[in-house]
């Protein structure tokens, strides 16, 4: 990545036990390492969120392009993006298909409660 050789490395490092002292050079060691790894970190979120956004796009345009030849005759791809988009709509629909019975409401709010309390009292 810097193109650093082993010399380097030692030079770096005399100077920095020179500098620093042997107290805190392995703070710093370990602080500069902490920001390596937190920009490793960031720039793999970041492409992992570019690719996704590339994919969705690419969805995107296919879904266009299906739309545009009326949803027949396509080709095999187009034909997985929307098989994918119509698999991602579904898994988002799933979790709101499962609703309680309307007595099952009716009872469980407030004023119902109240008024089955008295009926049962009575």
């Amino acid at each position: 990545m810097f193109d650093i050789g082993f010399w380097e490395l030692v030079l770096i490092s005399v100077i920095g036990l020179v500098v620093l002292g042997p107290e805190r050079l392995p703070v710093a060691i370990r602080t500069v390492r902490g920001w390596i790894s937190g920009v490793k970190d960031f720039s793999n979120n970041v492409k992992t969120e570019l690719t996704e956004e590339l994919r969705i796009h690419e969805l995107h345009n296919d879904l266009k392009k299906a739309e545009q030849q009326g949803m027949e005759n396509l080709t095999a791809d187009m034909s997985n993006s929307v098989q994918s988009l119509k698999e991602a709509a579904a898994m988002v629909t799933r979790p709101y298909e499962k609703t309680a019975k309307p007595e099952q409401i009716d009872e469980t709010t407030p004023e119902k409660a109240a008024l089955k309390d008295e009926k049962s009292t009575e």
